[in-house]
């Protein structure tokens, strides 16, 4: 077997556990109970693939319904940038911020899409969703 010269090309990755979890933090939300739905979004999100390590650029949107706390936004910030050299599948990541993000806050409602610029002529678009079902979410995916 031929290799041709990008198959031993390849750029260092960090493993999942370099994920700066602990920089979270949780403010309170003074208005438990009432019917507000937080968005945050940013086209700056970026991971990397974990078979080549080249990056993987996304649209993510963190779309929540709080119960008694918000996530500091600081903090968000800093935790979203420390994936930006882990290798990690564009469909983990989003069920990775699912994960930490919903341990913090135990919110009522939770929705994580990260939709992935086009690579290889494949567009990605992932979704992950916690607790009650975000009701606006699929007429509005509908109308676009």
């Amino acid at each position: 077997m031929t290799l041709d010269k990008f198959t031993l090309r390849r750029f260092d990755t960090q493993k999942e556990d370099a994920l700066d979890v602990a920089v979270l933090e949780s403010i309170p939300f003074e208005y438990p109970g009432s019917p507000t739905e937080v968005v945050y979004e940013t086209d700056e999100f970026t991971a990397v693939c974990p078979w080549t390590g080249l990056p993987d650029f996304a649209r993510l949107t963190i779309r929540y319904t709080p119960d008694r706390l918000l996530v500091e936004l600081k903090s968000l910030k800093y935790y979203l940038t420390s994936f930006r050299n882990v290798g990690m599948l564009q469909e983990h990541t989003v069920n990775r911020i699912m994960q930490d993000l919903s341990r913090l806050l135990k919110p009522v409602s939770l929705l994580i899409e990260a939709d992935y610029r086009e690579r290889g002529g494949i567009k990605t678009k992932a979704v992950s969703r916690y607790g009650k079902a975000i009701e606006n979410y699929s007429s509005k995916e509908e109308q676009r």
